[in-house]
C-alpha cells in the first residue's frame, strides 16, 4: 500500500502546469480503435487510469507506442476478445470499449466496469442507447454479451444527462447507419473534445456541448492527430489549494471558461484570484466567507470538485451547505476531515459546514479519488503531520502529483509500506 506523509501549513509559491484531462483521455483512447489506422494523442496525462486503458489495448492486440506525453495507437492488428474481469474492474471508463467494439465489430463481450465506490453507478442508460440502435444484450454473472446484426440510427432521450451514456452513444453511433439524435445529452467539455477528435477521424457529429447531439453514421473512420484538453478538475483542485495555502500560486495551461462555476463561487466567497484566459493566480485569504453549493452536470458545479471544495469551506466564516446531486456516496471524506478538526454534519445528500476551524494533522485514508484529493488539501493546510493511507486512489487522477507539489514548496513524501 502507498501512503503520503505530509507536513502541513507551509505556504505554496510558484507555478503548477496542468496536464491533459483524465476524463477526456479515458474516452478518447477507446474511441481510437474505431479506425484501422494510427491515431496520435498528445497531452495524455501520466496517471494510473491511462495505464489500465493501455493494458486493455495491448490485451486486444492493439499496438501502443508512447513518448513524452503522447500515445500512438495502432489498431491494425486488433482482435475482438472478451475483456476479462481483472481488466474491466480496474476502471469505470473501461466500458467505453463496449461502445467501440460494438460499433466496429457488432459484438462485444466484457465484464462489468469498476472504478471508485462513490455510489450507485449503473450502466442502464448506456445499455438503453445500445438497444435503441438495434443491439441485443445478455447479462449473466456480471458479464455482458452485446451484439447486433446491424446498428441503425435512432432518436434517444436519456433519463438524465449521463456523461457515460452520452460518450458511449456518440461512439457507437459514429459507425451506425443513418442519423442518431441524443436528447438530454451531457454537455461536459470532455464530450466536446471527444466529438472533435472523432470528426477529425471522419465522423459527422454536431451539437456536442449542447443538450442535443446529432451523429450521422459513416462507413469507416481514419486515424488522426489530436491534443487532449487541459484537465479542469486537476486545475480546480490546485486553484482551491492556492486559496488555502497559496502565496502567488499560478495555475497555468487551463481553459478558465471550463472552470466558471468554481471560479464564480470563489469570487463570491472573497478569494484572492487573478483570472486570465489560460491561467489563474491565487493567494490564500483568511477572510473568505461561507457559501452554498449544489453539484450539477456541466456547466453547473462539478461533482468531481465537491470534495476538494469542502476542504476550502472548513476555513470560511459562517455556515456553508453542500448538496451532492450526482452521487449518493461522495461524503466518505467527511469523518476524516472531522477527525482533523472540521465541524461537518451530514443529512441525506447535504453537508452543513460550520467554518472557521483550524485543521491539525492526523492519520487518514483515501476512500476514492476526489475524497483523497480533499484529504490531501486538508493535510497541506493542517498544522502538524498527516499520514494519508491508500493513496493509489489519488494517483489515479493527478499527474506528477508529488513533483508538482514539491516544486511549489509542499513538504510531502510518497512511501510504500
Amino acid at each position: 500500500m502507498k501512503i503520503l506523509e505530509v507536513d502541513g501549513n507551509y505556504p505554496l509559491t510558484g507555478t503548477v502546469r496542468i496536464g491533459g484531462a483524465k476524463n477526456s483521455a479515458v474516452a478518447l483512447i477507446p474511441a481510437c480503435i474505431l479506425s484501422d489506422n494510427k491515431t496520435t494523442l498528445t497531452n495524455v496525462p501520466d496517471i494510473t487510469d491511462i495505464y489500465v486503458l493501455k493494458d486493455i489495448l495491448e490485451y486486444l492486440d492493439v499496438k501502443v507506442s508512447e513518448a513524452s506525453g503522447s500515445l500512438v495507437i495502432d489498431p491494425a492488428l486488433m482482435i475482438n476478445k472478451e475483456i476479462p474481469d481483472d481488466l474491466s474492474n480496474r476502471l469505470r471508463a473501461s466500458y467505453y470499449f463496449m461502445a467501440s467494439l460494438l460499433a466496429k465489430y457488432k459484438h462485444v463481450r466484457m465484464h462489468f466496469p469498476g472504478g471508485c465506490q462513490i455510489g450507485s453507478r449503473p450502466i442502464d442508460q448506456t445499455l438503453k442507447v445500445f438497444e435503441k440502435l438495434g443491439a441485443t444484450i445478455e447479462e449473466k454473472d456480471c458479464v455482458f454479451d452485446i451484439q447486433a446484426k446491424e446498428l441503425i440510427g435512432n432518436e434517444i432521450t436519456l433519463d438524465m444527462p449521463s456523461v457515460g451514456a452520452t460518450v458511449n452513444g456518440i461512439i457507437v453511433a459514429t459507425l451506425a447507419k443513418g442519423d442518431t439524435i441524443i436528447h438530454n445529452a451531457a454537455r461536459e467539455p470532455e464530450i466536446v473534445d471527444l466529438a472533435e477528435m472523432l470528426n477529425k477521424m471522419g465522423a459527422k457529429i454536431t451539437g456536442a456541448g449542447n443538450s442535443t447531439v446529432k451523429i450521422t453514421g459513416v462507413e469507416k473512420l481514419d486515424g488522426c492527430f489530436h491534443n487532449v484538453i487541459p484537465d479542469r478538475i486537476e486545475a480546480g483542485t490546485y486553484i482551491i489549494l492556492g486559496a488555502l495555502m497559496g502565496n502567488y500560486l499560478c495555475v497555468e495551461n487551463i481553459i478558465t471558461e471550463h472552470l466558471k462555476s468554481l471560479l464564480d463561487k470563489m469570487v463570491d466567497m472573497g478569494c484572492d484570484l487573478e483570472i486570465n484566459a489560460d491561467s489563474v493566480i491565487v493567494n490564500a485569504n483568511d477572510n473568505i466567507v461561507a457559501t452554498d453549493v449544489k453539484t450539477a452536470g456541466y456547466p453547473g458545479f462539478p461533482t468531481d470538485l465537491q470534495q476538494p471544495f469542502v476542504t476550502l469551506l472548513i476555513g470560511a466564516k459562517g455556515k456553508s451547505t453542500v448538496t451532492e446531486n450526482i452521487y449518493e456516496n461522495r461524503f466518505m471524506n467527511i469523518p476524516y476531515l472531522n477527525k482533523m478538526g472540521a465541524n461537518i454534519s451530514i443529512k441525506e445528500r447535504t453537508l452543513s459546514i460550520l467554518g472557521g476551524n483550524v485543521l491539525h494533522g492526523e492519520e487518514v485514508e483515501a476512500t476514492d479519488l476526489r475524497a483523497g484529493a480533499s484529504l490531501l488539501l486538508a493535510a497541506l493546510k493542517a498544522k502538524g503531520h498527516t499520514t494519508i493511507k491508500n493513496v493509489d486512489y489519488i494517483l489515479r487522477g493527478y499527474e506528477d502529483l508529488i513533483e508538482k507539489l514539491t516544486s511549489i514548496g509542499a513538504k510531502i513524501e510518497l512511501k510504500e509500506i
